[in-house]
């Protein structure tokens, strides 16, 4: 055998042995099993990581959960039909929790007198008043305060805002855990 020839296959060999050692390399970094799909949400299975931080018988349980608002038409004091299922959790709620105490805040829109407001407010949470202790609420646990149009929760001038301000709202004064 000739030295060229020998020289040639010596540096094929190195070839060889780089090849196989570059082939053994990406055999040693292999990837990963393709992961699982995840398992489907139920909605009866919620997972894990979604975890409520209100606890029951809360004000924010009650505002979050319940709802404390019911509104009112222009110039009206009856409860909608619309507004009878929220005033309905409000009482399944009170009677679960029956050492809270409540204040219902009656408010008008910008429109009328003061004295005109202040009047139609009172009459506004009466009527919430009066609604809740038809559905077993007692009265006892019942205060009303009419606000007017003195505490706006919108102040631009138009229909959508003074519909806003036309409400009823049942805050919790006594008896609900922080």
């Amino acid at each position: 055998m000739s030295i060229r020839s020998g020289i040639t296959n010596l540096a094929g060999c190195a070839m060889l042995v780089a090849l196989a050692a570059c082939t053994t390399k990406q055999q040693a970094v292999s990837t990963p099993p393709p992961a699982s799909p995840p398992a489907p949400r139920t909605a009866a299975a919620p997972t894990a990581s979604v975890v409520s931080r209100i606890i029951p018988g809360s004000v924010q349980d009650f505002k979050v959960n319940v709802g404390d608002t019911v509104h009112f038409a222009y110039n009206q004091y009856n409860v909608e039909d619309s507004d009878k299922n929220t005033l309905q959790k409000q009482a399944t709620w009170l009677n679960r929790y029956p050492s809270v105490q409540i204040t219902i805040e009656g408010h008008c829109d910008e429109r009328g007198t003061r004295e005109y407001n202040l009047a139609l407010g009172a009459r506004r949470a009466n009527a919430v008043k009066e609604y809740l202790a038809s559905l077993g609420v007692s009265m006892g646990r019942l205060q009303t305060v009419s606000y007017g149009k003195e505490r706006p929760v919108c102040t631009e001038s138009n229909e959508d805002c003074w519909a806003q301000n036309r409400r009823g709202v049942t805050t919790i004064t006594a008896g609900a855990s922080s």
